[in-house]
């Protein structure tokens, strides 16, 4: 991961840790798919996707959330609930994209809970 990357998580934690969300994984690896962070709070577990850019930014981060990459973090949320299954069995999922654009002094952030909504095949 870059600079740019881990300091675009360490701003995605803080705010959700603001926001009463309890860190409880980061960069978690499920075979070949990673999980930028997980976390939980009264409303869930919470599986979030976070993409940073460099101020100017010259689109919103979001467009970066790729079906496929949406794809992967479904798979890799199904991983890590086997894995954990007992501990979250009765938790509701949510998948939320974090976007974080860096300037030398601040980070402007915007939450998206619930951003992707699961198909399966």
């Amino acid at each position: 991961m870059d600079a740019i990357g881990k300091r675009g998580e360490d701003e995605a934690c803080a705010f959700l840790i603001r926001e009463g969300q309890v860190i409880l994984e980061r960069n978690w690896r499920g075979g070949r798919c990673e999980i930028d962070i997980i976390s939980a709070d009264s409303a869930g577990l919470h599986f979030v996707e976070v993409k940073s850019r460099k101020a100017p930014a010259a689109a919103d981060p979001l467009v970066n959330v790729t079906a496929a990459k949406q794809k992967n973090m479904v798979q890799a949320a199904l991983r890590y609930l086997h894995s954990e299954g007992r501990r979250f069995k009765d938790a509701e999922v949510n998948f939320d994209i974090i976007t974080v654009v860096l300037d030398r002094a601040s980070a402007q952030i915007q939450y998206y809970p619930q951003a992707i909504i699961p198909i399966y095949d």
